[in-house]
């Protein structure tokens, strides 16, 4: 399984998750998000509109992504997540630090 990275502007990097983000897919999800930031795109935006599930392996791999994003001067947010999804982030208190944005172009609108 890969991500694909998309650009939405020059600035912010789209990388579209489709299916499960679990223990078997978290680790390509860390690498695309590390290939990101090494080719320049400090802001990312995980769009999740196509996940169908994730467990504490994926909400993982965000908090490794969003460390990575940070640590390289940027910054990440989660678009698209549905109603399971925003049930981990919620159970975690992970939706405070990872808010959710309804699409990928309101993520990094403010």
């Amino acid at each position: 399984m890969s991500y694909p990275i998309d650009e939405l502007d020059p600035d912010v990097g789209v990388i579209r998750v489709d299916g499960r983000l679990n223990m078997v897919t978290a680790g390509q999800l860390k690498d695309t998000v590390i290939e990101a930031v090494a080719a320049g795109r400090q802001r990312l935006v995980i769009d999740l509109t196509k996940a169908t599930f994730m467990d504490s392996s994926g909400l993982g791999a965000l908090i490794g992504a969003l460390k990575t994003a940070r640590a390289a001067g940027g910054d990440l947010r989660i678009a698209g997540a549905n109603e399971q999804v925003l049930m981990v982030l919620q159970l975690s208190n992970m939706d405070r630090i990872l808010r959710p944005y309804e699409t990928p172009e309101s993520a990094f609108a403010d």
